[in-house]
């Protein structure tokens, strides 16, 4: 009688995949690697989203006076997030089985005045997003994507850097011979935020009378490019990001790297789950938010009454009598996974690690316990029971998953928007992809990671 296994440990088993899996894994890998080239801003991620759910037969949620099981319905949020819900058998009561990610990732965003001259060169000022390392972003190609809203409700948008044909943007730095000081810096010191300037153009107007003659040229090829203004600026939401594609990584192509990858790894998984949901028991959704990079503020952000919202809404249009008892026990009833990346242990850094408690490149889907600082501050910290429970449901499916936490206990630490998922009185649990080099320009995923990371999702929506 064979030995029972009772040892547990992790393990890449990317070559003990089938050749049919494989490539499963390498075709869904390249559709997202395409997806995330093109969507670099929450609202092109959103805009991108709405047309692959309109595409499998998905409507806008105010389209449906009553919703039954198997409608498929979505809502946008302010153009920036949106909900993605498949209608259960099961009541709304009994609770959803809920994907929440965000979409949003660290960038630089333009100041609300940007534009300025100084010594014969135009720049435009910024202010960076999220947690960086500025030194990242400099002397490296970069794109501007966004819209500007001018008074009448029209909204321009703005994509610069992308094409091959397109001029891109930089920030500069010292050449060596002169940064003998600030290479003496502390590294977050060494590049001040003030000094993230964009540099845009050094050719004058022909306008001798013109003060600033560089920032009037560009004002002039702003305006006739996209019939906007200087003030159009003031009502503008431009970011900045990297104008490089995502590319496959190593010799083998078992990675992925590329900007954003912080979370819309997670959002481009979950949302091509929630594709395939036909005619699920419980109703499933998929949640995609902004602002999480700088906690989960604002209208758009997880800590807004929108999710909740959307979810009365459900409720109301499932129903034929509706009261605020449904929502309650729609919220308390239901199981999240906050669908967000974790840090894969990097060799080259492997001191800011506890190897036995960490996350591999390439061995799945990583659980996050919880997240928080230090004494688990600030922590969301999933039941026993619900570990057991994604255990049960990624077992029984051959999803390859492994555990994980956020480096040594006294180094740092971070936070997902778990916490105000678990404030709805929803058990909640962080679940996604690994990354190396997170947060920064180009973040590296492993494939096998990123495809049992959809099929994870998907397989819980499909839980009972």
């Amino acid at each position: 009688m064979e030995k029972e296994k009772i040892t547990y440990e992790n393990k890449n088993n990317f070559h003990k995949l089938s050749e049919s899996e494989k490539k499963n894994v390498f075709a869904f890998c390249e559709d997202y690697r395409q997806f995330i080239s093109k969507a670099k801003t929450e609202r092109e991620f959103c805009e991108d989203s709405c047309r692959l759910l309109e595409s499998n037969g998905f409507v806008p949620l105010e389209d449906k006076k009553t919703l039954k099981a198997g409608d498929k319905v979505y809502a946008v949020n302010r153009g920036k997030g949106l909900i993605a819900a498949v209608i259960g058998k099961q009541p709304m009561e009994d609770g959803i089985n809920l994907v929440g990610a965000h979409i949003d990732s660290p960038r630089l965003d333009l100041k609300p005045n940007p534009l300025y001259e100084d010594q014969g060169i135009a720049f435009f000022k910024t202010h960076y997003y999220g947690g960086i390392k500025k030194y990242q972003w400099t002397t490296m190609p970069l794109a501007i994507h966004g819209i500007a809203a001018l008074e009448d409700g029209t909204q321009i948008k703005i994509v610069v850097g992308e094409k091959e044909s397109d001029p891109v943007f930089c920030v500069t730095d010292l050449l060596p011979h002169l940064a003998q000081k600030q290479m003496a810096q502390k590294m977050n010191e060494a590049i001040p935020g003030e000094n993230l300037n964009v540099i845009l153009g050094n050719i004058e107007c022909d306008d001798e009378d013109a003060k600033e003659a560089v920032k009037e040229n560009i004002l002039r090829i702003l305006h006739e490019n996209y019939d906007i203004r200087e003030e159009d600026l003031l009502s503008s939401e431009i970011e900045v990001v990297p104008a490089f594609d995502a590319r496959d990584v190593g010799l083998d192509r078992s990675m992925i790297g590329g900007y954003g990858q912080d979370d819309r790894v997670c959002g481009y998984t979950a949302l091509r789950a929630i594709l395939e949901m036909k005619n699920p028991d419980k109703t499933a959704v998929c949640l995609l938010v902004d602002k999480e990079e700088v906690g989960s503020m604002g209208a758009t952000g997880m800590q807004s009454r929108y999710f909740e919202n959307i979810m009365a809404k459900l409720c109301a249009k499932t129903a034929k009598n509706y009261s605020d008892l449904m929502l309650r026990d729609c919220l308390s009833n239901s199981t999240c996974l906050s669908a967000d990346v974790g840090a894969a242990l990097d060799p080259n850094y492997a001191e800011v690690s506890e190897k036995r408690n960490s996350a591999f490149l390439n061995c799945g889907l990583v659980l996050t316990k919880y997240t928080g600082a230090r004494g688990k501050s600030g922590a969301s910290d999933a039941g026993a029971e619900l570990v057991a429970k994604m255990r049960k449901i990624f077992n029984e499916n051959q999803v390859e998953w492994q555990m994980g936490e956020l480096g040594k206990v006294d180094l740092g630490g971070g936070g997902t928007i778990a916490q105000f998922v678990a404030n709805l009185d929803m058990d909640v649990i962080d679940a996604g992809v690994p990354l190396l080099s997170m947060h920064s320009p180009f973040e590296i995923a492993g494939k096998l990671d990123i495809y049992m990371t959809y099929k994870g999702y998907r397989e819980f929506y499909r839980n009972n």
